[in-house]
């Protein structure tokens, strides 16, 4: 049994009348659950509707980082009206992005203001709703972004639970966030041959502080790099990793699995 524990169902870059396709091919490879992460208010719906047709696929309501601009000042107030579904088990995909410039318009510093406040309000909404918060964070170099959001988290950590996605620092800080409770999340980059750090993180964590995720359409593992990625895909992630960790398949998607279970909170 192998959990996707972060892709983008509804993205634009898979056509609707797709899904039915994509969620026979995760089956077919061993993948029981996926969680659909919406990144806009625009998308929640088409995640939700998703989640309702098939009954392996829950959803994560958020508010991308790079969309925080086009977005109102109560977004995640609306997003909040949808916390109590039942298809819904956490909050995300949320976080700061630091690579992309800022938009038309905006100063570098404001947006990454707006950045951070709407990360703090996804957690206000997490602590409100007791589901755990799913973080994205990335830079054109060093760790700013990661160092502002465990900032933010650790404010949080006694309350709810955050996980870091498709994680591709060093061991150091993602131990800081295990240190807090939270867990980190590995996708195709660490199957990359130029991604040594990231495999020496996922080789270094232990069993139950990790998860397995594709973050599809985006980043597809070895040998399909540089192709569209689809939830299929979390399999040879998994077995990489499997191996490189010197355990069964069945064996790593078994802790991966029971951690996602109990982030997610799971009863099943």
């Amino acid at each position: 049994m192998l959990i996707d524990s972060h892709c983008h169902l509804a993205s634009h870059r898979f056509d609707a009348a797709e899904v039915p396709d994509l969620i026979r091919r995760a089956r077919e490879a061993g993948v029981t659950r996926l969680v659909s992460l919406a990144t806009s208010l625009s998308d929640v719906e088409d995640n939700l509707r998703i989640a309702a047709r098939y009954e392996e696929v829950s959803v994560c309501i958020g508010i991308h980082p790079c969309s925080v601009h086009e977005e109102p000042d109560n977004a995640v107030a609306q997003l909040s009206a949808h916390a109590a579904d039942p298809r819904v088990c956490g909050i995300g995909e949320t976080g700061l992005d630091y690579y992309h410039p800022a938009p038309d318009g905006w100063e570098e510093a404001a947006y990454h203001e707006r950045q951070r406040d709407f990360l703090k309000a996804h957690f206000e909404m997490a602590v409100a709703t007791g589901l755990n918060v799913v973080i994205h964070t990335r830079d054109r170099s060093g760790d700013a972004s990661f160092q502002d959001a465990l900032a933010i988290y650790r404010l949080y950590a006694e309350r709810v639970s955050a996980v870091f996605h498709c994680y591709i620092g060093d061991a150091e800080n993602a131990r800081k966030v295990i240190e807090l409770g939270g867990l980190v999340s590995f996708g195709g980059v660490t199957t990359f041959k130029n991604a040594g750090q990231a495999l020496q993180t996922a080789l270094a964590m232990n069993d139950g502080e990790f998860m397995l995720e594709t973050d599809s359409p985006y980043l597809a593992p070895m040998p399909y790099r540089g192709k569209r990625n689809e939830p299929a895909y979390v399999r040879h992630t998994a077995e990489f990793l499997a191996k490189a960790r010197n355990v069964t398949l069945d064996e790593l998607a078994k802790t991966t699995s029971d951690a996602a279970k109990l982030f997610f909170r799971w009863r099943i």
